[in-house]
């Protein structure tokens, strides 16, 4: 369905996104060392909401928006926490999927916002509408690697 190909991290708001090989993920907090995790993000809910644990964007739409704009924007600048190929995102909202061995179910789509902008270019709210990633909550812990498969899977039922 789909690879990992890059995992990023931020210890705080201010700080530039940091490339790891391998990151632990934990089920109902996130990713260890990210800001969401340690509860310093920028929009760090009280109380936890599963929706801040996990952020994926599909390398596709990053070039995509490159072309389009012309301007130098990377994966780190858009500041999620997992870059992916070959696996449409916004169709994994509401759905139970695997990376590598950690489970995780898509919860809305993780769309541009105001301090993106800010932080980045303008046209960052307008181009990457839709194309911005997922929010994702972490259901296993485990760890991610890069190179790690994207699989769809049957989320357990209850009853």
């Amino acid at each position: 369905m789909g690879t990992i190909t890059e995992i990023l991290i931020s210890k705080s708001p201010d700080e530039p996104m940091c490339s790891l090989r391998q990151v632990n993920a934990i089920a109902g907090r996130g990713l260890e060392g990210d800001r969401y995790f340690t509860k310093k993000g920028t929009f760090t809910p009280e109380p936890h909401k599963p929706d801040f644990e996990l952020t994926l964007i599909e390398k596709e739409k990053i070039d995509e928006f490159v072309e389009e704009t012309g301007l130098d924007f990377e994966a780190k600048d858009a500041r999620r926490n997992l870059v992916t190929v070959g696996v449409d995102l916004n169709r994994l909202v509401d759905k139970a999927f695997q990376i590598g061995e950690v489970k995780v179910k898509g919860i809305r789509l993780c769309e541009p916002c105001n301090y993106l902008a800010k932080q980045t270019y303008r046209e960052t709210l307008k181009g990457l509408v839709h194309k911005g990633g997922l929010r994702a909550q972490i259901l296993s812990d485990g760890a991610i690697k890069v190179g790690d498969a994207i699989t769809e899977y049957e989320q357990d039922q209850p009853g």
